[in-house]
């Protein structure tokens, strides 16, 4: 698929272009094969989380219960960690594009811990915040929790086979709640249902076209609305 923007039939002069995008949604609905897809579209560079190096995200997903907290400490600092470094070189690589808000890391926290671990990463996470730099643009991508046990299942990865879809489900139920009152950055909510971002490129042309020509508050892009 062409990325660039002369194969999308977009002349980014005729735009303000976002300098930070963030793209979000739960797991399995696409947004790191997105977020890679608008890097090379735009030019930027990645922001990526790195669940393959939690050493606790195979355990949790087999025993929630026994490894939910150090898995979610874990990605706390890790994304804290990630998030500092940028802001040290903000004034060289202003641009990027990333798979994560740090402020939705207590979404997870709130559905997987229980009531003394929430409070204790809630300690945690009071003494590790920082003054994160807000998103340009931030997409949200949704999709009905069948849909996402479809893509899980797709996907084929070893450490996804265990998740519950009542996990799952609350996680989907989680971030579309957190996301009804986001008003931090312009925000795009995305039904991903019935389109493919990534191998389709009419697909994701409309959308480059459609965030493009966002400019604040709340917009909400259903592609079936269109048909």
């Amino acid at each position: 698929m062409n990325l660039d923007f002369e194969s999308l039939g977009i002349n980014p002069e005729e735009h303000e272009l976002p300098n930070y995008i963030a793209v979000e949604g739960a797991i399995g609905v696409g947004k790191t094969t997105l977020a890679r897809n608008l890097a090379k579209t735009f030019e930027y560079e990645t922001l990526l989380e790195m669940p393959e190096d939690n050493p606790f995200l195979d355990r949790f997903y087999a025993d929630p219960k026994a490894n939910a907290l150090p898995a979610q400490l874990y990605f706390l600092f890790q994304r804290t960690r990630q998030l500092e470094e940028i802001k040290q070189r903000d004034m060289f690589h202003p641009v990027r594009v990333a798979d994560f808000l740090l402020e939705k890391d207590p979404i997870f926290a709130q559905v997987t811990l229980d009531d003394d671990e929430l409070r204790l990463y809630q300690m945690v996470y009071a003494q590790l915040t920082l003054d994160a730099p807000k998103p340009d643009l931030v997409i949200y991508l949704q999709a009905p929790t069948e849909v996402l046990k479809q893509r899980i299942r797709r996907r084929g990865l070893n450490s996804e086979r265990h998740i519950e879809p009542n996990y799952l489900a609350k996680l989907n139920d989680a971030y579309a709640a957190y996301f009804h009152y986001y008003e931090a950055s312009p925000l795009l909510i995305v039904n991903t249902a019935e389109v493919n971002f990534a191998e389709n490129q009419d697909h994701y042309a409309d959308l480059i076209h459609y965030m493009l020509n966002l400019k604040t508050g709340t917009q909400y892009y259903n592609p079936l609305a269109k048909c």
